[in-house]
């Protein structure tokens, strides 16, 4: 399913004393130039984590998470970015959309699993209407048509199976404001609240993972991220602990259907990984590049999500991140292999008969014994013991194509790991610094995060950022079952951890040129590439 490429290596930047940036391509389309870079400043926690734009204004809209703003950034010369303005938001803001002149924020509640708000703004930052949506709200989109503002409201528990403070576990939903009344008008009447229940269909229901302690099903579910169908119809909603996706129908606030995503089979060729941070024989803390077939399942698990069109016919595109949840002492679902007990027989009808931690053992943590497993799946699937017979890895480490029921078109396989491997071997599955090399491996390796998608020269191309790596990895996906690799930049230690990704088409662009804006959650920096055209 992955397509194979032929990958130019720019080499071992940081060993020849050069800056730790990096630009290549294998096809001649285009590549990235950064040309302008606005910092929100040196702090503790995120500064600089999702941003939108508005043509007419020529302004870029960024959340401050640690300062609880909205910071206003005039890209007129998007070279030179300059700070107009800070809006105070009165919470932690998760998320920021615009459309026709009017600036949505989703705002968590004063606790995460209180009810949250969806503040409006003109773009000069008056403050013109607020509305209440649901917990947590994570991520909000306008409609195409800009009738509907939909906003993801992901539900997170304050814990599991907490004493003596009981724990509190908000359902998950999508809010649906309907925008027609014009935005000073809007009131509470104007929110609907699409929810979850055991009556939607289920596609692929084994692969659906609801699993937390004591939960319902609808506070099992936790929205991530949305996109709309290009008729403002339908929108696809990402359920990414639930390893799964919802089908909305936005007129009836309904929910049409669930869909499993199903797993990633690592044994099978193009699908490899690094398993391990620590795989350099005899050593118990060095890790080395070991890109290879494991018998391990990937749950693709996405965050962002985004939609386009081919022939008339609508593709969803996934960045297969993954998650897991983690809330001690009361749950945990991480666990290393090298801590499971694994089942024999199963292991060796795969081909690996040996499970201790010896050598050649798979516990050993120059094979599996350091990846990060899930241990909610895995035992009692063939059998009643609690012994393990599959290991379910967080992520595909990928990204994915799949047709608007779910079905997946293409998958990228082990193509971020090989790039990435070859282009910034320095940086292979790190945080982004030269020190950190390898240190992610057992953990979502460069965890393909955020995503956009653009058009450029009559071609379609999708831009991922990696987390973890870093940069931006590229591809020309014009053809959806067969994508190509274009182009990968990292700019990193200056930029570092990728979180929201938007392009700027031609006609909307400061410059008149294709942009790609970028925002760093690590570094604070939301950062402009000029796309150029070879």
């Amino acid at each position: 399913m992955k397509v194979e490429q032929v990958i130019v290596g720019i080499g071992l930047l940081s060993l020849m004393g050069l800056p730790m940036s990096a630009e290549a391509s294998d096809s001649k389309s285009i590549t990235l130039k950064q040309i302008g870079r606005y910092s929100a400043g040196i702090g503790t926690t995120t500064r600089a984590e999702i941003s939108a734009f508005d043509p007419t204004s020529k302004r870029l809209f960024s959340i401050n998470l640690e300062l609880k703003q909205l910071d206003i950034v005039d890209i007129g010369a998007p070279e030179s970015p300059v700070l107009a303005q800070t809006v105070s938001l009165g919470g932690n803001p998760n998320s920021v959309a615009v459309h026709d002149g009017i600036v949505a924020v989703a705002i968590e509640g004063t606790t995460k699993t209180d009810p949250g708000t969806v503040k409006f703004f003109n773009t000069s930052g008056a403050l013109l209407n607020t509305l209440t949506v649901g917990a947590l709200p994570d991520m909000l989109v306008f409609s195409p048509n800009g009738k509907w503002l939909l906003v993801a409201n992901e539900g997170e528990p304050s814990s599991y199976n907490n004493n003596p403070v009981p724990s509190v576990d908000p359902e998950g939903s999508v809010s649906i404001i309907d925008m027609t009344p014009g935005v000073n008008s809007l009131t509470q009447l104007n929110v609907r609240t699409a929810t979850f229940s055991l009556a939607i269909p289920q596609d692929n229901q084994s692969s659906i993972r609801i699993y937390g302690p004591n939960a319902t099903f609808a506070q099992d579910i936790e929205p991530e991220y949305i996109t709309v169908s290009h008729d403002s119809k339908t929108a696809w909603v990402t359920l990414q602990e639930n390893n799964a996706i919802g089908i909305l129908d936005i007129s009836t606030a309904t929910f049409t259907k669930i869909v499993g995503l199903g797993f990633k089979d690592h044994s099978l060729s193009g699908n490899k990984l690094d398993a391990s941070d620590r795989d350099v024989p005899g050593s118990s803390n060095n890790g080395i590049i070991n890109i290879r077939n494991w018998p391990v399942l990937g749950m693709y698990e996405p965050d962002a999500i985004a939609s386009y069109r081919v022939e008339g016919e609508t593709y969803l595109l996934t960045a297969n991140e993954g998650d897991t949840r983690d809330y001690p002492p009361g749950f945990s679902e991480e666990a290393r292999v090298g801590t499971l007990t694994l089942d024999v027989a199963a292991f060796t009808a795969q081909g690996y008969p040996d499970v201790t931690t010896g050598a050649n053992g798979l516990r050993n943590n120059d094979n599996l014994g350091r990846l990060t497993v899930t241990n909610v799946n895995g035992a009692k699937e063939l059998d009643t013991d609690t012994e393990f017979e599959r290991l379910y890895v967080p992520g595909g480490r990928s990204f994915s194509i799949r047709r608007v029921d779910g079905t997946l078109v293409y998958d990228s396989g082990d193509d971020i790991e090989q790039h990435t491997a070859t282009l910034v071997p320095t940086l292979f599955n790190s945080q982004g610094t030269a020190d950190t090399f390898d240190t992610r491996s057992d953990n979502k390796g460069p965890e393909p995060e955020g995503l956009a998608i653009g058009k450029v020269s009559g071609r379609t191309y999708a831009f991922i950022g990696l987390e973890r790596t870093g940069g931006v990895i590229v591809y020309d996906i014009t053809d959806p079952t067969e994508p190509i690799f274009a182009t990968y930049i990292n700019t990193a230690p200056t930029d570092l951890s990728p979180e929201g990704l938007f392009f700027i088409k031609e006609e909307d662009s400061p410059n008149g040129k294709p942009l790609l804006v970028v925002s760093h959650e690590v570094s604070n920096t939301v950062t402009i590439f000029e796309i150029v055209k070879d």
